[in-house]
Order: structure tokens, then sequence, then C-alpha cells
């Protein structure tokens, strides 16, 4: 697992190196989680630094302008980060539900039919709960009750 020099615990998704799976190994041993471990801290890690960014800039760009169509495009500047920063903060609450569990047999697992969601669907989408076959069912039925 990549490292940076502050914390030892950590690693950037930009840095993220895939796990190589050895041949006979058992799928999702204490290795492969650490793995998975340490690829949602530092994707949270991310979003964290993101939302902090969000709060310096709207402390620093807040300006109260005389044009009412800047005032405007402000707002909706805004608007749309903070719509954004929702969004993370509701997968950062997925990504904390998702550390925990790892600490279950339940990781890696299909919630609707029990297979393994495979190694490389998890490192696409660490959060995933549905194997790829389950997942696209539930994408059509969706998309059939929706239109």
């Amino acid at each position: 697992m990549p490292t940076d020099s502050n914390n030892s615990n950590s690693f950037s998704a930009r840095d993220f190196v895939p796990y190589k799976e050895k041949k006979g190994e058992e799928y999702m041993n204490d290795k492969q989680k650490d793995h998975f471990r340490g690829l949602l801290l530092a994707w949270k890690n991310e979003l964290m630094e993101e939302v902090d960014r969000t709060m310096s800039h709207m402390k620093d760009e807040a300006a109260n302008f005389p044009d009412p169509a800047d005032r405007a495009s402000q707002e909706e500047e805004f608007s749309i980060e903070l719509r954004t920063r929702d969004r993370e903060r509701k997968l950062i609450k997925k990504i904390d539900s998702t550390t925990e569990l790892l600490g279950t047999d339940d990781y890696g697992y299909c919630d609707a039919c029990g297979v393994e969601i495979g190694i490389r669907r998890l490192e696409a989408r660490p959060t995933a709960t549905l194997c790829v076959d389950c997942k696209t069912l539930d994408e059509i039925k969706e998309k059939q009750v929706g239109g």
C-alpha cells in the first residue's frame, strides 16, 4: 500500500495501486481487507479535505456584490458547491458503514445473492454491495418502474 510521509496508515487514492491476487489466495483475507480499508480511508480523507476547501472558499469569496447578476451567480455557485458537499457527506456515511462492514465476514459478498463481488469491482467502487449481475437487474427494474 502506498503511504505518505505524515501518516503510515493512510494513502492517497491518487497513489492507488491495484491489489495483486496470488494464485489460490482466499477471497477477502486479512490482506485484502487491509487493502480496502486503506482505500476507503484515503477516499474519506480526500472528501474531508474537499469539505475544508469548500468552507475556506466560501468564507474567502463571500462578497456582497452591488450588481444583482453577480450576486446571483455567486449564490448559484455556492448552492452547487453545497449540494455537492451534501452528496459527499452521504458518501462519507456510506464509507463509514462499509469500513465497519470490513470487520465482519460480509464485506465483498453480494447482499442479494451472496456471491463474491470481486476484487476489481470493489476497487472501482469500494462501497458496492451488489455483484455486477444483481446490480444490472436492479438497474433494469429501476428503469422499468421509473420510466
